[in-house]
């Protein structure tokens, strides 16, 4: 008996000392994409029968494939709202199954696939930086022409014949950056917040943001004695990578014309007007005064933009990964190393017609400024008031449930999304405002980080 007790007091003395050694050797992970039902792409709690049915109408029509005769091209990046916005519920980012690649050549198209579009994802959009001439372009070049497309919705031929952009030689040139599609859940909670609670909370713990050389400056686009092509009014802009969208309607004629090549009633006129490739009436997209009734009689854009304004943020999980424990005490170093400090835990709406929306909480954390992100993530494109370096803090809800990481989506790990916020300065830009932040991640031991990240992953 004696002897037994021996024998298990030295295995346990071993099997401490193998712990200590896998201890000493654990290296934190990112936990990947959690797949654990949550609820995501639901409706607001608290809308009206009208709200809900608002909402469902603007997610049939986010859902609907576009032809030819809807007004399709003639130049876009795909033919539909929910090919982009995919994961994990219609409204949300890129998929990992590339709906690109097979649009490409789909009803005959005469497209080749750019290289950059690969079969698992992401869903890009690709932008110059630079015209040939040399000065400032930022703009979309669309993916694909519908030169050869016949969908079968034409009563006439399709003898269009324009190309695609030389993708190959802008990158030879170094003047091709990408953007993958941003989630929209929780839109209209954002859309709410208001200018008055950003700029508070610009303002607040001022000492401990300048000690770490993070400041970020809201994105007002004012009017000034040149032509305003958006007609902002000075207010506080916050949707895109760049926060260059002031509300979801902007955000979604903005992207019905460039990304499907859909022109409406806010975008009027066709990016390619050659008159071979025109076979649906400008603008394509208009509200339908015949419509029996009242959510018949919206156009498009406006429905999409009811769908992402009823849409409910993203429900986090308080248990996966790692346990309810390992997420709080991630929550917690979040907080003190100084994440917190640019993607603002929470914000609050106002008062509002919709009452689903009004005096609400949001979790989206996000301060909605601009920041300087460093040489490292600077893409050369200025958008209105936001240069060449800076970024919206992106909302970091549902963040769990995401598969690619940063505006053009070069990683899907999340430590290597972490990495990426350091640079310093160079000739061109200043520092990134994240790197003393990232300093402070990457002193935490491994199994601090590992609760950062599940933290990060339960969002």
């Amino acid at each position: 008996m004696i002897r037994t007790r021996l024998v298990l007091a030295v295995l346990a003395i071993l099997l401490a000392s193998m712990a200590g050694v896998l201890h000493a050797d654990f290296r934190a992970s990112d936990p990947g994409v959690q797949t654990d039902a949550r609820g995501t792409g639901a409706p607001l709690p608290g809308l009206t029968t009208s709200q809900l049915a608002l909402f469902n109408a603007g997610k049939e029509t986010f859902l609907e494939t576009e032809a030819l005769k809807d007004g399709l091209g003639p130049r876009f990046n795909l033919d539909s709202c929910a090919g982009c916005h995919a994961q994990p519920a219609v409204g949300g980012t890129s998929p990992t199954s590339n709906p690109q690649v097979t649009v490409a050549t789909a009803f005959g198209a005469n497209n080749t696939v750019p290289f950059f579009v690969k079969p698992n994802g992401p869903v890009r959009e690709a932008r110059f930086k630079l015209n040939p001439d040399g000065t400032p372009d930022g703009g979309v070049h669309d993916l694909f022409v519908i030169t050869g497309r016949n969908d079968g919705s034409l009563s006439v031929p399709n003898n269009c014949q324009i190309a695609q952009p030389d993708f190959v030689t802008q990158a030879q040139n170094n003047n091709l950056i990408f953007r993958i599609p941003t989630p929209t859940f929780g839109g209209g909670l954002l859309e709410q917040i208001s200018d008055s609670a950003i700029v508070a909370n610009q303002a607040a713990e001022g000492q401990q943001k300048a000690a770490l050389g993070i400041y970020g400056r809201p994105h007002r686009i004012r009017i000034t004695g040149t032509t305003n092509v958006n007609g902002n009014d000075g207010t506080v802009s916050r949707f895109g990578w760049k926060a260059q969208n002031k509300s979801l309607l902007l955000f979604s004629g903005e992207a019905y014309n460039v990304e499907m090549g859909i022109s409406n009633e806010l975008f009027q006129s066709e990016r390619e007007e050659d008159p071979n490739c025109q076979f649906a009436t400008t603008p394509n997209d208009t509200t339908n005064t015949d419509g029996a009734t009242g959510n018949d009689t919206l156009s498009d854009i406006e429905k999409f933009s009811a769908f992402m304004r009823f849409l409910a943020p993203p429900p986090p999980s308080h248990t996966t990964p790692g346990g309810a424990a390992s997420i709080g005490r991630g929550r917690a170093l979040f907080g003190s190393v100084g994440c917190a400090l640019c993607h603002t835990p929470k914000l609050r709406t106002g008062n509002t017609t919709v009452a689903a929306l009004a005096n609400q909480d949001v979790n989206l954390f996000s301060d909605v400024l601009l920041h300087h992100m460093g040489p490292g993530l600077a893409d050369g494109i200025a958008q209105a008031q936001a240069g060449p370096d800076e970024f919206r803090t992106a909302p970091l809800w549902g963040l769990g449930q995401r598969i690619f990481f940063l505006h053009d989506g070069r990683t899907s790990d999340l430590i290597q999304a972490i990495e990426a916020h350091k640079s310093a300065a160079n000739a061109q830009f200043q520092a990134s405002e994240a790197s003393a932040v990232v300093d402070n991640f990457n002193r935490l031991s491994e199994g601090q980080k590992q609760d950062l990240l599940n933290f990060l992953r339960s969002l």
